[in-house]
């Protein structure tokens, strides 16, 4: 039986079915209980704000709309460094995996983990700080392995330029003439941002660019 003595979680996830799925399963292990739930960053954020006592663990999605996973995280890794915050995704992405790492998240989970294994995660995350699963022991592994792309790339004028112009219809000649370049520069800036990006083609930067409001439709 949950009690005021428990550690306190937060569930921040858009799919309203598995968020309060999630939270019966979680008020069902004990020294454990739900808080609250918010639908996306920006809805944790204004929870937090009428809170006197915050969470000690948020789990935390990464597809969200209005405020994603990874900006929450960050906001939160500036705003309440003392919460403890697990990411749980359906991507197993190595470079989602790493960013999130990288901006503070104690551990990364699919949203199919069983549930003896999130309860075992959530009593180490607060005993140790952490928890480092298979997922995520692996990812970090394959890094230090292999070329994985930027997490948080930066582009030159040029590049920029490049980018937006290879989101058109424009041919990579035609992209050279415009930027006043020769076409094997251009190629070099192409084989270059995709490297840094770890893209095969155009339909992959375009993608990106949406993703990351470098262009609008």
């Amino acid at each position: 039986m949950n009690t005021l003595n428990d550690n306190t979680i937060a569930i921040v996830d858009d799919h309203l079915l598995f968020a309060s799925s999630l939270e019966k399963l979680i008020n069902s292990f004990q020294g454990f209980r739900v808080l609250f739930k918010a639908q996306h960053g920006l809805d944790l954020i204004d929870k937090l704000q009428n809170l006197n006592d915050l969470p000690d663990i948020i789990l935390l999605d990464i597809n969200m709309p209005v405020m994603n996973g990874f900006e929450t995280l960050k906001w939160l890794t500036e705003n309440h460094p003392t919460i403890r915050v697990l990411s749980l995704s359906m991507d197993d992405n190595e470079m989602y995996i790493l960013k999130m790492l990288k901006e503070g998240a104690k551990g990364y989970f699919l949203k199919d983990i069983h549930p003896k294994t999130l309860e075992k995660a959530l009593l180490e995350v607060m005993e140790r700080g952490f928890y480092y699963s298979e997922l995520v022991t692996n990812a970090m592994v394959n890094s230090l392995h292999s070329d994985l792309p930027d997490l948080d790339p930066e582009f030159n004028k040029n590049e920029l330029q490049f980018i937006k112009l290879a989101c058109s219809e424009l041919t990579y000649k035609e992209i050279a003439d415009k930027m006043k370049l020769s076409p094997k520069t251009v190629d070099g800036y192409r084989q270059d941002i995709f490297k840094k990006l770890g893209l095969r083609n155009r339909v992959g930067l375009v993608m990106y660019a949406l993703k990351n409001k470098m262009i609008n439709i």
